[in-house]
Parts: structure tokens; sequence; C-alpha cells
């Protein structure tokens, strides 16, 4: 029978390994000594240096898989391929043709994010304990980071004037983008409930005072989606959740009074919030050039920065038709999940954390955040996982290596 390792060589995994380390907890931990004055900002911002000195290494392995067994590249990734390149093409021609320079710029390292994080997700195995282990311990790092400097309950780097390159400083934003995609990592991965519960609060609590709105309900909104999947008895879990539902509602104002004001608690109240007003006219602004220019948007017609913070950034960029197929990519994996594997009685670990990463990625991209968010090369490449796995699993190859479940991983049930 055929041997199959998805994770590959062990070379590659660990340089997946540090890649993944390096650009999202790595993210986090570089702002926060930037922040506290330990260090100078002699990688910039951080993000754009890292992610361009592993993207030949990252690429090379995941070019060299698809060499050795081509199989391994699924219709999704070609389609993918395909939206990646179209980006590009369409930043490219505009840049040519005198449009902002910095949103060229911006536009192609956005597309280089996306191709980064898809092949990181679906070569890297989280279930294994290389990867598990030091993600929670670096998502624990995080934790503590933001516990222990936090000020009337909001944790802000910019706040503490410490800085010596104050303005290489990350937003809060940045912060709770790593903290959330590792948060979603170790998650989707643990089995026992007590310590899935204990991680929710910690991560709940950890993106409360970093104060990211768009983070904090994405974590929430992906929850119940976990527990559901993982819940052996769903009537029982649905009456549960419904019953919490229930009870925070009867005590919300006095719940209230109990948490610190930072600008989460303008969730309530999103009228009040200067940062909601000024998301709102910018989405106004997006909508009325896709009103104006309907079917090939218009490249370019803002400030950058000024671009409307959802998915109809991508209709305003790249027309109609870059907007449709976006949607596609995201709605096609996501309904293939639903329906192939959620309601199945077998744990997996790839399902939950490609499912879940579309929860968190689609809200966000509803609400908040920019058409090259990183986040759905994340779960593209996690769906890509999943289905590969699944793939070769049905065919009766097996699975070696750490690509395998770990025996005490091998749960055939559902738990919890």
């Amino acid at each position: 029978m055929k041997t199959f390792p998805i994770s590959g060589s062990r070379l590659e995994r660990v340089a997946l390994t540090a890649a993944f380390l390096a650009l999202f907890p790595g993210f986090f931990f570089y702002h926060f000594l930037l922040g506290t004055g330990r260090i100078h900002a002699f990688l910039g911002g951080y993000f754009a240096p890292v992610s361009l000195a592993f993207a030949f290494p990252i690429t090379v392995f995941y070019i060299r898989q698809l060499r050795q067994n081509r199989s391994r590249l699924l219709p999704n990734e070609l389609y993918y391929g395909g939206f990646l390149a179209f980006l590009c093409a369409v930043a490219v021609v505009n840049g040519a043709n005198g449009k902002n320079p910095v949103i060229v710029i911006a536009h192609l390292l956005g597309a280089l994010y996306m191709a980064n994080t898809f092949i990181m997700f679906k070569m890297i195995d989280f279930a294994h304990p290389e990867v598990r282990y030091p993600s929670l311990l670096c998502l624990l790092g995080m934790s503590v980071i933001i516990f222990s400097y936090s000020v009337d309950g909001v944790f802000r780097m910019d706040a503490m004037g410490l800085a010596l390159d104050p303005s290489a400083l990350s937003t809060y934003q940045g912060l709770a983008r790593s903290y959330l995609v590792n948060c979603l990592c170790v998650v989707a991965y643990t089995r026992n409930l007590p310590l899935r519960a204990c991680l929710y609060v910690v991560g709940a609590i950890s993106l409360f005072l970093n104060t990211a709105r768009s983070e904090f309900v994405a974590l929430l909104f992906a929850i119940p989606f976990i527990e559901f999947y993982f819940a052996r008895h769903k009537t029982v879990f649905a009456i549960v959740i419904a019953l919490i539902a229930s009870l925070i509602a009867m005590n919300l104002d006095h719940l209230l009074s109990m948490m610190p004001d930072n600008r989460i608690m303008e969730l309530l109240d999103l009228s009040h919030s200067t940062s909601a007003i000024a998301r709102r006219h910018l989405a106004e602004l997006a909508m009325r050039t896709i009103s104006t220019y309907p079917i090939f948007g218009d490249y370019a017609s803002y400030a950058p920065g000024h671009y409307a913070h959802n998915i109809m950034s991508a209709w305003v960029d790249l027309g109609l038709f870059g907007f449709i197929y976006l949607v596609a990519l995201l709605a096609f994996p996501t309904v293939s999940m639903l329906v192939r594997g959620y309601f199945s009685r077998e744990d997996s670990g790839d399902l939950i954390l490609g499912f879940s990463m579309a929860c968190a990625t689609i809200l966000l991209l509803i609400k908040s955040h920019f058409f090259t968010d990183m986040l759905i090369g994340g779960m593209l490449g996690a769906y890509s996982q999943y289905r590969l796995k699944g793939k070769y699993s049905e065919k009766g190859i097996a699975e070696s290596g750490p690509s395998a479940p770990a025996p005490h991983e091998a749960v055939p049930h559902r738990s919890g």
C-alpha cells in the first residue's frame, strides 16, 4: 500500500511551522517588544519582510510536492491561483497606467500574503505535537502579555509611549489577527471539552482587552459552530445554548456593569462609534463607485486606507467579475464542508479548522475586512488539506508521518 505523507519531509515541516509561528504569533511578539521599547523596528512593520523571506522556500516545497504527485493539486487550488493571478494582473496593468503606486504595492503584497497563508494551511499538520504545542504556548504567551499590560481594561501598544519607533507599531487589528488565527488553529485540534472551554474564555477576554471588535465577534461567532460539530447530542447542545443565551439576555445590564469600558462596548450602540461611522461612510462611497462603474469598477479610486472595509472592496477594485469570483471561492468550499463533513459522525480537526476559518473569514469580509484578507488563504488552505486527506483516505492509501493522527488523537466518534 502506497505511503502518502501529506506534510512532506522533516525539513519542509520545520520550515513551514517556522513560517506560521513567525508570521502570526511572531508578529505579535515582535510588536510587543517594539511597543515596550525593548527593540528598534529593525524589520519595519515586520509582516512584509518576514513574509517575503519565507515565500521562496515554502513555494519551492509546495511545487516540489505537486511535482512528486500531481493528484495533490485540487481544483479549488487552480481556481484560487487564477484569482491571485487576476488580482496581480489588474494591479500591474493599473499601476502601469499611473494608478496610485501605494495601493498597487499593497495589492501585490496582499496577494503574496494570501498565497503564503494558503500554502502553510494546506501543508502544515496542526494536529501534530510539533505544531500544536508551540502554537499553544504562543497562544498562552500572547494572553499573558495582554493580561499583564492592559490598563483600565485596554491593551494598546501605542498607548504605552515606550516605543523607540512608534510609527512602525501595529494597530490593534494586526495583533488581534495574529491572536485569532493562532487560537482557531489550537482549538480545532483540542478534543478535551474543559480545555476548549478554557481556551474560549481566555481567547474572548484577550480579544476583548485588545479592543478589536471584528476579531472578538469572529471568535464568538465561530465557537458555537465548533461546539455544535463536536457535540455528541446536538439537540441537547442547542437547548443548552438557548438557555445560556436567555440567561445572558435577562442579566445583560448586570453583566455589562461588571465589564471594563473599552471600544468593544460600542458594539451595543454603534451610532456613537467614530470607527463605525467612518466605515459606514466608506461603504457608502464604495457603493457609489459601484453604481457608477458596475462592470469594471474603478481601481484605486480612493486614498490609501480609505477603502470599503468589507467584501464590496473587491467590486470597486476588481469589477463585477472579480467580486463574483471571490464570492464563489468562499462559498463553494464552505458549502462543501457543511454538506460533506460537518454532520458526519467522525471527528476531523482538519474539517473544523477549515469550517471555523470559513465562519470567521466570511463574517469579517462582510463586516470589516478588505478583499485581500490573508484569512482567505488560510481558510482555503485548510479546506484543501481536509479534502486531500479525505481523498487519499477514501482510496485506502495509508498516511504516515505527522499527517497520521497520533494514537491519543485517533477518536472515531464524537466526544464532548
